[in-house]
């Protein structure tokens, strides 16, 4: 699919039928397309593959008639990643004249206050690269979201669902860390490229803007890596924890009913007893001892688990 946009009064727009603009975005390009690139615009065919690989790392390649920049962007998450985040690659295309965009899935571009005044062609493809730092800093705070749910669900769950999940965002977290790492050593390979680019002081100054948003989304994502590693520990002895408490539980219940049941078998034997079986008073002789068994047990325990707290204190 492509879409195509113009510069008009310091905005991107979307171009009307008909138009050819100034910017051409590719989102997921068919073999048609792909010819199409590289033999008119005449792409290095690997350059066009790489930018289609979620695995490639952020690059700036110098041709002939145009400029290659790939960089990572998060990938729009969906219910079916189950807490995986996952990251793509994004490829930009500059040319005197004409900006190409490659995707592999449609999202939205040029939205947003960064895009209010643009200049140059060089400058929109400055600000997508700011326009993916917010993207990564916005799922972030998704992830610590999410991050602050599951720990909730995590101090009373008695299964490891909502632990898996939690190695799945540590997971998601590691990949944001290299991909922003990734784009950073991109801004810097720009900035020391600025004379081949012919960048203005304007571009200078939204580099450096970029720069500092990219070092502090990078320290975030640092933080919270960090964190959820530090802290997996302690939830995995939650959940056993809870595990332990819910079978000491059973156990004093299964212990409860089985001491009155042993007192009524002892009771119910054919044999002898030193009782008149045929006295009224005999259902309720037994009966009693149950109960004051299941007192007697309970009293027991109690003492008995008191005396090991004091000891561990």
């Amino acid at each position: 699919m492509v879409k195509r946009y113009q510069l008009v009064d310091a905005k991107v727009i979307e171009a009307e039928d008909g138009q050819q603009g100034q910017i051409i975005v590719y989102i997921n390009p068919d073999e048609a397309e792909k010819k199409h690139l590289l033999e008119d615009y005449r792409l290095d065919e690997h350059t066009l593959n790489s930018t289609l690989d979620p695995d490639e790392i952020s690059r700036l390649e110098f041709e002939p008639d145009h400029v290659a920049m790939i960089f990572k962007r998060p990938k729009n998450y969906s219910s079916q990643d189950h807490f995986l985040f996952k990251v793509a690659s994004m490829g930009v295309f500059l040319f005197k004249d004409r900006l190409i965009v490659l995707l592999t899935d449609d999202i939205q571009l040029f939205t947003g206050k960064l895009f209010m005044r643009v200049t140059s062609l060089l400058d929109v493809a400055l600000r997508l690269i700011g326009r993916t730092i917010y993207h990564f800093m916005e799922h972030l705070k998704v992830i610590n979201m999410i991050t602050d749910s599951l720990e909730q669900k995590i101090n009373t769950a008695m299964e490891n669902k909502y632990l898996l999940n939690l190695f799945t965002l540590e997971k998601s977290l590691v990949y944001y860390l290299a991909a922003i790492n990734s784009n950073s050593m991109l801004i810097g390979k720009i900035k020391n490229s600025a004379a081949k680019l012919s960048m203005t002081p304007e571009n200078m100054e939204l580099l450096d803007d970029v720069t500092i948003e990219s070092n502090q989304c990078a320290r975030q994502a640092e933080i919270y890596s960090n964190i959820l590693a530090s802290l997996m520990d302690a939830r995995a002895s939650i959940v056993s924890n809870n595990i332990n408490v819910l079978m000491k539980t059973l156990t004093i219940i299964t212990i409860s009913i089985m001491v009155p049941t042993l007192m009524v078998s002892i009771f119910s034997m054919n044999v002898e007893i030193p009782l008149n079986e045929r006295s009224p008073l005999y259902f309720w002789f037994v009966m009693g001892l149950a109960v004051i068994s299941v007192f007697v047990f309970l009293i027991l325990w109690k003492r008995k688990s008191d005396r090991h707290f004091q000891s561990r204190a």
